[in-house]
């Protein structure tokens, strides 16, 4: 047994059970090592999100499943980045300017992947729209880390500034929590689903997802895998890095809406009131504005979010790789030269799997007395399960790249298999981009 005992000790709340049916697991043979035990976090999540199934096969009157998981395609499935070609060629999964730089008494890891974010960190640093990255360089080389990570946080800029583990726990005093928490919505108004499936025990199941970029992604995209009807939704405004899009985007349908729009918002009180799943990756209060209703009777509301929301960086946007810095996983996996990362984006990862099971399980619940619930992951908390958990190497081995056989082509773009090898492949590729009807299949 891996994977952190298969993350046995998640807690989802008091209502779930251990799952039924068998889950087993091949050796890890080398696969996403790293300083820190990578490969216990990301099977054990997996692990996770396949003991759900079980359990909402079980909820339904169906035979639970026997797991076979296989280490080598999770792996793939972690590194979607790195395995993924389009037209034979490698994907960039940062841009030049998303990276570590050396400021004038430290550290900082920068995160400038959307244009949006680009604009607003040359802003900070007072650099032109068209700078490059030798400019930003010099002139964080001028910056005190801590001052430019505030004055980033500001604006809503992404800088945050490379902390030791020690560091960060004694300037956040982060106190335990669970790697998924969940708070009992209200009963009634859930529609019925057959749950007649087991391959595809989700089919019926309506998806809203409006996350972006990895951890929400991933749990939309596990929960289309399992057949559900899973719809993304996008600002019209705001364009999507194409190949995450064609990653995290298989088995889902792609619509624009505007929600600073009457129309756009009527549009979407539509789909939501026959939702059974609405998934968010916004900060805490980012939607109220635009008045989306996350209560609805029956409704499970998934919420992911880089930092701890009760914390006092709650509001604070984030990704993986500022987490990995600021908790002191970049000092871990770097040297005394330079700080490093993991293998891997293996909390967005981690913490997509973790949500796509705390929905399932939610789901399960639902079967029995028709209540909703809302459940939430946070970087943040599994950075701390990581971080906490035994297994450390100071020199560990390179870690293993996984074998074609863990990849799958269509058309011009070959993309990992899904990390569960009982299915060969998601139910479609990526749609185009926004090019779906804001309607239910």
């Amino acid at each position: 047994m891996s994977g952190g005992e298969l993350l046995r000790d998640y807690e989802f709340g008091s209502f779930v059970a251990p799952a039924p049916g068998a889950i087993s697991c091949r050796p890890n043979d080398g696969f996403l090592c790293a300083g820190l035990p990578v490969p216990d976090l990301a099977i054990g999540a997996v692990a996770a999100f396949a003991a759900s199934v079980n359990r909402l096969l079980e909820a339904v009157g169906l035979e639970p499943r026997t797991w076979h998981l296989d280490p080598e395609r999770i792996a793939a499935s972690y590194a979607g980045d790195a395995m993924m070609r389009v037209g034979g060629e490698p994907v960039a999964g940062f841009s030049a300017l998303s990276g570590f730089f050396a400021a004038a008494d430290g550290w900082v890891r920068t995160h400038a992947n959307y244009p949006h974010h680009r604009d607003r960190l040359l802003a900070v640093l007072d650099l032109p729209t068209d700078a490059g990255v030798d400019a930003l360089a010099e002139r964080i080389s001028r910056r005190g880390a801590a001052q430019l990570e505030d004055d980033a946080a500001e604006v809503g800029a992404l800088a945050v500034r490379v902390r030791t583990e020690q560091v960060w726990q004694e300037e956040q005093h982060p106190e335990r929590a669970p790697l998924v928490t969940s708070e009992d919505g209200a009963a009634g108004g859930a529609p019925e689903i057959p749950f007649t499936d087991r391959a595809r025990p989700l089919r019926g199941v309506k998806v809203l997802d409006l996350t972006r970029v990895l951890a929400g992604p991933v749990a939309g995209r596990s929960l289309a895998l399992l057949g559900a009807d899973v719809l993304r939704v996008d600002p019209p405004h705001l364009a999507e890095v194409l190949w995450q899009h064609r990653d995290t985007g298989q088995g889902k349908r792609s619509t624009l809406i505007d929600l600073a729009s009457g129309g756009g918002r009527r549009q979407f009180a539509a789909l939501l009131e026959d939702a059974d799943v609405l998934l968010t990756g916004y900060r805490p209060g980012a939607l109220d504005r635009f008045g989306v209703p996350d209560d609805r009777p029956g409704l499970v509301h998934g919420r992911v979010s880089a930092w701890d929301p009760a914390g006092p960086w709650g509001r604070r946007r984030g990704f993986d790789s500022l987490v990995q810095a600021a908790t002191g996983i970049a000092r871990i996996e770097g040297n005394d030269d330079r700080p490093g990362a993991l293998p891997v984006q293996a909390l967005d990862h981690a913490s997509g799997y973790l949500l796509a099971a705390a929905v399932i399980d939610a789901l399960s619940r639902r079967v029995v007395d028709g209540r909703g619930c809302t459940v939430g992951v946070v970087l943040e908390h599994t950075a701390r399960w990581l971080l906490g958990a035994p297994g450390r190497m100071s020199t560990p081995p390179s870690a293993r790249v996984p074998g074609p056989a863990t990849t799958v082509t269509h058309g011009d773009v070959l993309s990992a298999r899904p990390a569960l090898a009982e299915y060969d492949d998601y139910p479609f590729p990526a749609r185009p981009w926004g090019k779906d009807e804001p309607r239910w299949a």
